[in-house]
């Protein structure tokens, strides 16, 4: 998609949001989680989200009409995206995918995703991530 980004490898073994945003030279607030969630059996939907910040359920349950939701299982995590935990890329998933954007995402003009491969990141513009992922839905789904 001629979309600039920049590859990082950590050192070493990342064990928190903020040293992985040391390391990278961000905030926690620019790293950007994937996180997977089941709405059915074989029926899923990934929320991407700043890093300190956590999903909020009841906010993720009324967006999406469900009462009843999951986080996906490291199992469904690898089966659905391809990728390990710690690695999960909203790019390059093997099959379409609904994308949910957590509008924290939108303050933050350099960020960071993951890769697919773990202690390693993707670093680009928001914009540049947005032009990557094509039609996503923006709306509120955490808190603090």
């Amino acid at each position: 998609l001629n979309i600039p980004y920049r590859f990082f490898r950590h050192p070493g073994v990342v064990r928190s949001l903020e040293q992985a945003a040391r390391e990278r030279g961000q905030k926690p607030e620019q790293i950007v989680r994937s996180i997977l969630f089941r709405l059915a059996k074989d029926e899923y939907v990934m929320v991407l989200i700043a890093g300190p910040r956590q999903i909020s359920w009841p906010a993720l349950r009324r967006y999406l009409g469900k009462t009843r939701l999951t986080m996906a299982s490291e199992e469904e995590v690898l089966q659905v995206t391809g990728y390990p935990l710690g690695a999960v890329s909203p790019l390059g998933l093997p099959c379409p995918l609904r994308v949910l954007v957590d509008r924290s995402l939108i303050d933050q003009s350099e960020i960071s995703i993951g890769s697919g491969q773990r202690f390693s990141t993707v670093i680009l513009s928001r914009e540049d991530l947005f032009r990557a992922l094509g039609e996503v839905e923006m709306g509120e789904f955490g808190e603090y």
